[in-house]
């Protein structure tokens, strides 16, 4: 979550620490590239993905790559390259289920997992409402369960920077 600012999540900023110096970030649907430039700030070569990177900076550091994710096909071509992995994948504030194989195999062994985004519950709070955008109880340790160790683990409400029921996790790909 972000304040009014674009700030990077206080969620990623705590767990930034377990992405190895130098890994390769993946940031998934970056919006301004909030996370994306946090990464690339602390060093770290950035790949950004959007269905509009108009925001997102251009910068020598950071690779952009302009797609729509929920288009049908499991990805949008020419990305993932096959075999191609990341130090770190980051997802905040978006959900698109038939993604999470692809997510969980774009992250390298002992790479990284930042995920946060809407929880059921969040309907009480306004928009994401629907269903389909809300994480189911306990959704993310089942994702990960068998295939990462868990860090860290949030299913909970927030007041800042507005109400919302989030579900947060820091994995390692084992």
């Amino acid at each position: 979550m972000a304040d009014a600012r674009g700030t990077p999540s206080p969620w990623i900023v705590q767990w930034a620490g377990l992405v190895p110096a130098g890994a390769t970030v993946l940031d998934v649907a970056a919006g301004g590239g909030r996370h994306a430039l946090f990464f690339a700030d602390r060093f770290h070569p950035v790949t950004a993905i959007d269905r509009d990177t108009s925001a997102l900076p251009e910068r020598a550091d950071m690779e952009r790559i302009q797609a729509d994710l929920e288009d049908g096909s499991p990805w949008p071509l020419p990305w993932p390259q096959p075999g191609r992995r990341f130090g770190a994948v980051i997802v905040t504030n978006y959900l698109h289920r038939p993604l999470f194989p692809a997510l969980l195999e774009a992250v390298d062994r002992g790479g990284i997992l930042l995920y946060e985004t809407f929880m059921a519950g969040n309907e009480r709070f306004g928009k994401p409402s629907r269903p389909e955008f809300l994480l189911k109880d306990g959704e993310l340790l089942e994702l990960v369960r068998g295939r990462f160790s868990v860090v860290a683990y949030e299913a909970r409400l927030i007041s800042e920077p507005r109400m919302a029921m989030v579900q947060r996790i820091a994995a390692r790909r084992l």
